[in-house]
């Protein structure tokens, strides 16, 4: 393709682009190195029938004309980013001097809230997306070796995780794993203590949320690995088998191999949405068990007192975050393809 051809080909995509993808990233950025003004006070003297009195109020006019002169705020830099709420450099330093194990150094990251987001987001995402690969395979390679006529049906129910809304999912379990509910009444009767609870819990909230979202991500692999069989070579597959290779060693030797590109994909695809898991924990009401970055960044904009820069410093190390994530897969991804090409 000549470059003129190619530049108005991909004109449009790139306005697009820098419109909602890197002006949106800019803004976040600037947002997070400046703070609100803080209100101007003013002390006045009041006068009534008993006297006179000196009240400190805030100065409407002053404070009006502030903001409008610098509309972005104060410049802080990286002062936010540095503060309790987020990396709390200044806390993590005393607790790394004030622990006499690496046990009690991570208990006390627990108490800050962004390690203690980043704590439950990580392992969320490291425990679903290797897991929720395997299963989507699983239910891929077995709807592909069943009968045509039992496929379509098959392939119905095995979508409808991927269909039901993942805030409705999530409450519908969350009231199932309650004491009332059928998952909480079966597990208290296998127990046999009648006192135990999951919501009470946080390991169990954690595994039940983990849980969770290996079931609504797995269709999403599956339909994925589904449609990359479709394209497996025959002749490998029967090469394999007049070779004598057992069903193991076809899989692991020919179907594997084949599928590694749409392996990565999932992959870089899943590592994206699992690190910004936010209704999970929404639904199941687990903000005292687990909490997440995008779920910091949602505290931060709701309520009266709405804190922007603060939201806009968490998205940004988000956003870090997900790029630390995807690095290895992406040099991965690029050296075979530099290796493919030579």
């Amino acid at each position: 393709m000549k470059h003129r051809t190619f530049f108005w080909f991909f004109l449009p995509t790139g306005l697009a682009m820098l419109l909602f993808i890197a002006a949106p990233i800019v803004s976040v950025v600037m947002q997070s190195v400046f703070a609100p003004h803080e209100a101007v006070f003013e002390t006045v003297e009041n006068c009534g029938p008993f006297g006179c009195k000196e009240e400190t109020v805030i100065n409407q006019d002053a404070t009006r004309a502030l903001r409008e002169a610098e509309p972005l705020g104060r410049f802080v830099g990286l002062d936010i980013y540095f503060d309790r709420g987020h990396l709390a450099i200044a806390e993590v330093g005393e607790a790394w001097r004030g622990s006499d194990s690496m046990g009690a150094f991570f208990d006390r990251l627990g108490n800050l809230p962004f390690y203690r987001a980043i704590g439950f987001t990580l392992t969320y995402t490291f425990v679903t997306v290797p897991l929720l690969i395997l299963l989507g395979l699983m239910i891929a390679l077995a709807v592909n070796s069943l009968h045509r006529h039992l496929k379509g049906l098959v392939i119905f129910f095995s979508l409808l995780p991927m269909i039901v809304t993942p805030i409705i999912g999530a409450l519908i379990l969350f009231w199932m794993i309650d004491s009332r509910g059928i998952i909480g009444n079966l597990i208290i009767y296998l127990s046999g203590d009648p006192t135990l609870s999951l919501k009470a819990s946080t390991s169990l909230m954690w595994i039940s949320i983990i849980i969770y979202g290996i079931w609504h991500s797995a269709p999403f692999a599956f339909v994925v690995f589904y449609a990359g069989l479709q394209t497996l070579p025959k002749d490998q597959i029967e090469a394999a088998q007049i070779d004598g290779a057992s069903r193991f060693q076809q899989l692991r030797f020919v179907v594997v191999p084949h599928l590694m590109p749409l392996v990565t994909f999932v992959t870089l695809i899943k590592l994206m949405d699992n690190f910004r898991v936010f209704e999970e924990i929404v639904g199941f009401n687990a903000q005292a068990h687990a909490t997440s970055l995008s779920w910091i960044i949602f505290n931060d904009l709701s309520g009266e007192t709405q804190q922007l820069s603060s939201a806009a410093t968490t998205s940004v190390l988000t956003i870090l975050g997900v790029a630390i994530l995807l690095s290895p897969v992406l040099v991965r991804t690029w050296r075979d393809f530099r290796g493919r090409a030579h």
